[in-house]
């Protein structure tokens, strides 16, 4: 499964920061229809993304019925990305 969307960078605050892309209801849908297939526990999906000319692997986290992709610092810095900034995702759900 193939997806493209585009998200706002979010942070999350916790005892370190994380950020993230919330993946839009559209696409959420589709994953929720193979996600049973594609998941190793805790809901979490494995998925290849590409933003701007960065690759990499990571797994989406279930929240309120959608997803949220998962934002490395690597990805981040080398895109150049901070919070609110609007983003072209390329993704693909390892099954």
């Amino acid at each position: 499964m193939e997806l493209a969307f585009t998200g706002r960078v979010i942070e999350w605050r916790g005892p370190s920061p994380y950020y993230f892309v919330a993946v839009p209801e559209p696409e959420a849908a589709g994953i929720r229809e193979v996600a049973a297939m594609a998941t190793y526990g805790w809901g979490v999906v494995p998925v290849r993304a590409r933003i701007g000319g960065t690759a990499f692997a990571t797994s989406l986290f279930p929240r309120d019925g959608g997803y949220l992709l998962p934002l490395k610092k690597a990805v981040r810095a080398s895109q150049g990305l901070s919070e609110g900034d609007d983003v072209r995702v390329e993704m693909a759900v390892r099954l």
